[in-house]
């Protein structure tokens, strides 16, 4: 699919549907402000500073009064495409953004695609491509670990990690190059493996932060799973503040699985309130039983609870690398040895922050806490390219090793839109809301 041509004027409404306030439809390209001025009543765009701000009216091309608002006015390259820019902040009627955009077509704009404010800015070097992913992470972030990661990529944290790596095998390849080119001139054998270890090391690290970012962008599955009368509905209300599932004493009471949101230390969470694991002859409590257990395979965590108040009964098949172990009703006598179990009361309140910050440990266990995390599926494929090419490179002979390196190079400058396709830049923008 070609790219959009970057001369024409794009217009769109950049503000979600729906009545509000203060609604927004932003103009880009050549001309933008000239075309923006025929429409205005007030001091004209161009007569502004390089970003400034006016009050004033919008009208239609017949002298029809659309609405008072506030104009907006970038001139390129000091904007966010690069280009001459406006923003029209008008009252938030869709009536009135639908007529604003309408006149502004009418004028000479073109509708805006998905993205395609970013692309422009992408395109005219103000972001490189990943900047521009973590502007779409950062207009879906839900939860706050999300909205942080999104903005380290944001300010080029990702992005300077890479360009670094980029530069240390930039050298490491020339020297190789020269070695191979020049021999007569004495140039010494590069010291492959002193140097590209910290290298290799550096995108595993990356690598490592993956599974966590892909929770802190889209979230995780957790899993209640136990005996009848465990506490498994009873921790979540507790977990979410409120009752959400219903608690009897009765055994069996959950048949079915029940899913509620919350969110856990920053992480959005998806917490999955499962039927009472038991030996059964009933039909309906048994596909209750099987759907528990397939869930729990499927979660991201695990959390299998046990009644600390009686006699433990045996463990359910469970995946255990993925499980964590909760004693339940810590306000009762324990009849057995909770060593091992994270101890906690629904009734009191007892150990839940220390659950939830274990659950929090447990799912971002390999992304530190103020470093760059990969939250993109196609950054992670870029640097799982790049630790095999850094792998071979190490074990080839040193004439060979550059052919390795080159591999590396290319594979981590695809991360930052350097010789992309543009299959891959329109699968990147084509997720963007159009306005952005």
């Amino acid at each position: 699919m070609a790219l959009p041509s970057l001369h024409d004027i794009i217009a769109a409404i950049a503000t979600p549907p729906g009545k509000g306030a203060v609604g927004i439809v932003r103009v880009s390209g050549e001309g933008s402000l000239e075309l923006v001025s025929r429409l205005w009543r007030g001091k004209s765009p161009l007569e502004l500073g390089r970003n400034a701000f006016t009050y004033g009216k919008i009208v239609g091309q017949g002298g029809e009064s659309l609405d008072e608002a506030l104009l907006l006015a970038f001139k390129g390259p000091h904007s966010y495409t690069g280009q001459d820019s406006a923003e029209l902040h008008t009252h938030g009627s869709p009536a009135v953004l639908r007529k604003v955009l309408q006149t502004l077509i009418e004028a000479g704009a073109r509708p805006a695609g998905p993205g395609e404010f970013t692309l422009r800015a992408y395109l005219n070097g103000k972001m490189d491509l990943a900047q521009a992913e973590s502007v779409l992470s950062l207009v879906e972030s839900e939860s706050d670990a999300a909205r942080r990661q999104a903005l380290r990529g944001l300010s080029a944290g990702l992005s300077a990690k890479i360009q670094a790596l980029s530069e240390v095998l930039f050298d490491l390849l020339a020297h190789i190059q020269a070695w191979l080119d020049y021999p007569e001139e004495g140039v010494e054998p590069a010291e492959i493996q002193v140097r590209l270890e910290p290298v290799l090391g550096e995108v595993r690290h990356l690598l490592a932060t993956a599974p966590a970012g892909r929770i802190a962008q889209k979230g995780a599955r957790i899993a209640l799973v136990g005996a009848p009368n465990a506490g498994k509905s009873s921790l979540l209300n507790a977990l979410l503040g409120y009752d959400r599932a219903i608690v009897t004493p009765v055994a069996g009471t959950t048949r079915d699985y029940l899913e509620a949101p919350l969110e856990i230390a920053g992480v959005p969470i998806v917490a999955i309130d499962t039927a009472g694991v038991r030996p059964t002859n009933d039909l309906v409590e048994k596909s209750g039983v099987e759907r528990a257990l397939q869930i729990a395979q499927e979660a991201d965590l695990v959390l299998y609870l046990a009644d600390s108040s009686t006699l433990p009964t045996e463990a359910p098949e469970l995946p255990w690398e993925r499980t964590l172990r909760v004693a339940t009703k810590a306000d009762l006598e324990a009849q057995w040895d909770t060593g091992g179990f994270v101890l906690v009361s629904s009734t009191t309140g007892f150990g839940l922050d220390s659950l939830r910050q274990t659950i929090h440990n447990r799912l971002l266990k390999d992304a530190p806490e103020g470093e760059v995390w990969i939250t993109n599926e196609r950054h992670a494929e870029a640097l799982a390219r790049a630790e095999s090419h850094l792998q071979e490179a190490l074990e080839a002979p040193t004439d060979l090793a550059g052919l390795s390196i080159e591999g590396a190079l290319e594979a981590l400058s695809e991360i930052l839109g350097k010789d992309v396709s543009e299959e891959v830049i329109d699968r990147v923008f084509r997720n963007f809301c159009v306005g952005k």
